[in-house]
């Protein structure tokens, strides 16, 4: 009689069914974008569990993120309810269960604290009480980054910093923490390692135990998490990792490509099987991905496939600059408005022009992994300060940049300060008389600061609006300041800043533009304020960096900044900085189900200046006959033509000064009387008018 299989196998392909039944030499399993990843895994744990007749305390599963783990868990249980007890787990839960059960080996309390990265610039504090923290932030960060790396205090850190100080308050720093009994997150993988290492006994135990051993997403390990691997891999254990080496993208935070492609050799006798049928994309999508990754030469190699249908061919659309880039996209969510769209870039920065564009076109969108623009930490303490010079009655604004970044005036000076207020209210007025009731370094920071205020109203009489803007972001330490923050957390805040500048630089110079600035973003807040109010249920745009769409699908993508400079970023460059942002434009495409358009624009307005760029090199990359589309201009349109007087209802009256087609769609830059210079497309834009005059 016949066995019956069992019902969690059907609806396998051939390659994730063998991937499934795999058993015994350690298995590499590189599954391509929208192959079902992740039902090969559930699958594979609720086979080791119902057909290999493996305990659920055999097996070990580890991922990278909490929710990744839950969903595996809740997956696998359906299939096979004894994957309840399976241990599936972060690699950083996972090292804390381990340290927490063998803490005496290591002279750890099982009670230890795990310090975050707030916590390690505290204890730097304790060590380094003269250094301010924003200072001890980028060395907690370093410190953070030598683990990943798996390196000690005494081995040679200049990979991670050449600063000369770093090795000696690195050893401060570990000599302390253990002192004290407790581990930070680092310590939580590194830990581990040691301890496998240190006592034979715990190796063994666990060897005994986890006779399986399943690795998630492997190539976003970093060196650290590679080498607990290795220790916990018994040589008769079974290993399988999964994940895509053409999809590793996050070497900034320390994942290192090399453990996927170097897998086979570290586990002689590795099988890979390739996941290379893609459930997600048309089969034009994937040839211009395929394409494009082709290029790489640090990859395993695979090719994916689709049984869908061929689809609409990606497009390439040359705009003049990114208004009329925000333009297009606007163009295409109008033409089909029920597709499912995200608009990706490559920085946050590059966010503003289309939020700017959407809000006043009262079209919905959503933005992901940061927060909208102009709620940003870093564009709130600039346009505080802006704000400020404009209106020295504003005490809102005082209050927050007073004392940001640190000048020694806290809240006992600042309430000095405002004691002097007079009848006008005028805080400028004030700090000058309050120069004597203050004493020390308040009263140096104060003289500081009421000279910092009198060179930014010279420069903002004497200074174009963007070089102003510039000027106050550099003088008043904002730029020093959220710089330090993006080394030590990986954020685009100075980015973010210089993309205020170029916003500054559509507004006349002087107090009436930079009042007419803060004025057109007031507008777009309260537009914001509006379009939150209203929850659209039924938004279609999504906005996101390429990063954050990692996991993400989408109906139609438009990736934009297509550059070179903009992306890849260009500078100083490597080969292997390339290959991974050739694999970040690689996860950029396969995020698109049905459409895929790409678009660069020939200037861009960079440090408030307008900066012609090169298309980016990746654009040369995709396959032949992807070309940008033009068509016909509809009746409405043609009556455009440069020099023509029109009217906006919200703008008031101007000129047009530049036109261009850009995907078929009449693109106008409209030059109005007050300076502003802004495009549309007639064909949507009802609000703006063409104007008679005699003649014409």
């Amino acid at each position: 009689m016949t066995k019956r299989e069992p019902s969690y196998l059907g609806g396998l392909n051939p390659m994730q069914r063998q991937a499934v039944l795999h058993y015994g030499p350690p298995l590499l399993i590189l599954a391509g974008a929208g192959s079902g990843k992740t039902r090969v895994i559930t699958v594979k744990i609720a086979h080791l569990l119902e057909s290999r007749n493996l305990s659920p305390w055999d097996i070990l599963a580890v991922t990278f993120t909490n929710k990744a783990a839950r969903e595996m868990q809740e997956r696998a249980v359906g299939l096979s309810p004894g994957a309840e007890k399976v241990l599936i787990r972060t690699f950083h839960s996972f090292g804390a269960w381990l340290l927490r059960r063998n803490a005496a080996a290591l002279g750890l309390h099982a009670n230890f604290s795990i310090y975050d990265e707030d916590d390690m610039v505290s204890l730097l504090k304790t060590l380094y009480p003269g250094r301010e923290r924003r200072s001890l932030a980028r060395y907690a960060f370093l410190i953070g980054r030598a683990k990943d790396f798996a390196l000690s205090p005494g081995e040679p850190l200049f990979d991670v910093s050449q600063d000369p100080d770093f090795p000696e308050i690195y050893a401060a720093y570990e000599e302390k923490l253990r002192r004290i009994g407790n581990v930070d997150f680092g310590d939580l993988i590194l830990r581990c390692v040691e301890l496998l290492r240190i006592s034979p006994e715990v190796k063994r135990r666990v060897h005994d135990r986890f006779k399986v051993i399943m690795v998630d997403e492997y190539q976003d390990s970093n060196v650290a998490q590679h080498r607990l691997l290795r220790e916990l891999a018994a040589p008769d254990a079974y290993i399988c990792v999964v994940g895509d080496d053409d999809q590793s993208i996050y070497r900034f935070r320390g994942a290192e490509v090399r453990n996927i492609l170097a897998f086979p050799e570290v586990f002689p006798g590795t099988q890979i099987i390739r996941l290379e049928q893609n459930y997600r994309s048309t089969g034009n999508i994937l040839a211009a991905a395929a394409a494009v990754v082709d290029h790489n030469r640090g990859r395993l190699g695979k090719t994916l496939w689709t049984a869908n249908e061929a689809g609409l061919q990606p497009s390439i659309v040359t705009c003049e600059n990114q208004d009329e880039e925000a333009a297009f996209c606007l163009s295409l969510l109008r033409k089909k408005p029920d597709l499912d769209t995200a608009i990706l870039y490559r920085t946050n920065a590059q966010s503003r022009v289309f939020e700017s564009l959407f809000l006043r076109e009262s079209l919905p969108y959503r933005i992901v992994g940061t927060l909208r623009f102009y709620e940003r930490e870093e564009i709130k303490d600039a346009l505080a300060f802006l704000r400020f010079i404009a209106n020295p009655r504003d005490e809102v604004s005082f209050r927050r940049i007073i004392n940001k970044p640190p000048r020694g005036l806290g809240e006992t000076a600042v309430s000095r300060i405002l004691d002097r207020l007079g009848p006008d209210g005028d805080i400028a007025a004030a700090m000058t008389q309050a120069r004597t009731d203050l004493r020390g370094r308040a009263a140096t920071s104060l003289e500081d600061f009421l000279l910092l205020q009198r060179t930014l109203r010279e420069s903002l009489e004497a200074d174009p609006l963007p070089r102003f803007v510039e000027r106050l972001i550099r003088d008043s330490g904002l730029e020093d300041y959220h710089k330090n923050q993006d080394e030590v957390a990986g954020t685009q805040k100075l980015q973010n800043l210089e993309e205020l500048v170029n916003a500054a630089s559509l507004y006349p110079q002087g107090p009436e533009g930079l009042s007419e600035f803060l004025e057109g973003i007031e507008l777009d807040s309260a537009r914001i304020r509006e379009a939150e109010d209203k929850n659209d249920p039924l938004t279609r745009v999504t906005l996101i960096t390429m990063h954050n769409t990692k996991g993400l699908e989408f109906d139609r993508v438009i990736v934009t900044g297509m550059e070179e400079g903009v992306f890849p970023r260009g500078g100083e460059e490597s080969e292997e900085d390339i290959e991974e942002e050739r694999r970040l434009f690689y996860v950029a495409i396969t995020r698109a189900r049905k459409e895929v358009h790409f678009t660069h624009c020939r200037s861009r307005r960079l440090h408030g200046r307008l900066q012609e760029f090169e298309p980016s090199r990746f654009l040369m990359e995709l396959p032949d006959g992807i070309r940008g589309t033009e068509e016909p201009l509809s009746p409405e349109e043609a009556g455009f033509p440069v020099g023509a007087p029109v009217y906006h209802e919200e703008h008031g009256p101007g000129y047009i000064w530049k036109r261009s087609v850009t995907g078929g769609n009449l693109v106008v830059v409209v030059h109005f009387s007050s300076g502003r210079s802004l495009s549309f497309l007639p064909k949507y834009e009802r609000r703006l008018e063409r104007i008679a005059v005699d003649g014409a």
